[in-house]
């Protein structure tokens, strides 16, 4: 497998669905014609492309990437819930490693609706939704609420943390506290206020102990990336702008996601913390070399959990860590400098590739008001219920 690197990316801003007069492929066509523009290149270098979204009819792919050129290239849509804009990078650095091609794009969006999101089925009918055992095994323990469904379930182990491991009402609003806080240095993020600890605890209750402020909103938004191979790099002249992608691995839910009966599993921190043990030993390199995460903070125990599943700390002990300011500046690791999802808004087929954009830049030292200082590696971590945990290492040499 040959080395790949990551030349250009590109964003929109991150907005409340409905509050810009523009359709998916305006903003596929932004984010795209932007991570060309930071990689130098046009649109006719690009020899494949995997388009990642939910929530737009069959081919919708195509008739965004047709906004960026009508070369002929392959275009493959790619659909695997809040995972599926890292799944649709995933595609692409495989296509650049194998030798299928030398550059690829790899493009995410999402144009959603306003209100919460309605965990996976149809009309309420859990039995035929494909997270069925998800819900199962989460209304086996804790019944079933009238509450969004997914705040219900990360709600519902933010509980067993807490009943478990004594973690507190106030670390998981430090959580939410700190992401807002750092999304106010980042002009993509859907929000950019400052709350307190008190005001997030303040908010209204979504699903107890998650308060709105805790919890990642319905966004309208789209990211890219460039993906090329060592042999584009030294032909176009790229080396100042390449990021390496030093190691990738996907996995998804196994036995031991459902055995034990716990949302704290059902959620993902199993199969996050098997994607990052991969990615560990492809890469050589561990958590301790890393200086800045981008994680999926969809709701704020999410990154309690992925903490513990990078082995950021050992298991229970995310709650100290976070309240300790081990992830913020000045801190061990800067964790989410844009906002996370949290506050910069969360479009799910746009998310991973966003993440991706920011660390990119934090590498690059090109974050501006965001940049954590020196920053060398960077580490991506996006999930999606039911289940897809992709976890990146990137590196700047």
């Amino acid at each position: 497998m040959g080395k790949t690197y990551i030349v250009g990316v590109g964003m929109t801003r991150f907005e409340k669905p409905e509050t810009r007069d523009w359709q998916y492929w305006d903003m596929a066509k932004e984010a795209g014609t932007a991570a060309l523009d930071d990689a130098g290149i046009p649109y006719g270098l690009v020899q494949q492309v995997p388009v990642g979204y939910c929530f737009q009819a069959s081919t919708a792919g195509q008739r965004a990437a047709y906004e960026l050129g009508l070369t002929g290239v392959p275009v493959y849509n790619v659909n695997n819930n809040c995972a599926t804009a890292s799944t649709a990078m995933m595609m692409a650095r495989q296509f650049v490693a194998g030798g299928a091609a030398d550059c690829v794009l790899a493009l995410g969006f999402e144009k959603m609706a306003r209100g919460a999101l309605g965990g996976g089925s149809d009309g309420g009918d859990f039995a035929s939704s494909p997270v069925a055992r998800h819900y199962g095994i989460m209304a086996a323990g804790h019944g079933f609420e009238m509450a969004p469904p997914t705040a219900q379930i990360f709600g519902n182990a933010a509980r067993e943390h807490m009943d478990r491991y004594g973690t507190t009402e106030v670390q998981l609003a430090a959580v939410a506290a700190k992401n807002h806080q750092h999304s106010s240095r980042n002009p993509n993020a859907q929000f950019q206020d400052v709350y307190s600890v008190e005001e997030i605890l303040a908010a209204r209750t979504i699903h107890r102990p998650l308060t709105k402020l805790q919890c990642s909103p319905t966004s309208d938004g789209a990211a890219a990336a460039v993906v090329v191979s060592e042999r584009f790099v030294d032909e176009h002249g790229l080396r100042d702008r390449a990021v390496e992608i030093a190691a990738q691995a996907m996995t998804t839910d196994t036995e031991e996601s459902f055995a034990s009966g716990s949302c704290i599993d059902v959620v993902g921190r199993p199969m996050s913390r098997a994607a990052a043990r991969q990615v560990y030993e492809a890469s050589g390199l561990g958590i301790e070399d890393v200086d800045v995460v981008e994680l999926h903070d969809c709701f704020s125990v999410n990154e309690l959990l992925t903490y513990e599943a990078l082995g950021m700390c050992e298991e229970g002990a995310s709650g100290k860590l976070v309240e300790s300011g081990a992830t913020t500046y000045g801190g061990r690791w800067v964790v989410n400098p844009s906002g996370g999802l949290i506050s910069k808004g969360h479009p799910l087929g746009a998310t991973g590739l966003a993440q991706t954009a920011e660390l990119v830049w934090q590498l690059r030292g090109e974050a501006g008001p965001r940049q954590v200082p020196g920053a060398r590696v960077g580490l991506a971590h996006n999930i999606g219920l039911g289940g897809a945990a992709v976890v990146t290492m990137l590196r700047r040499s």
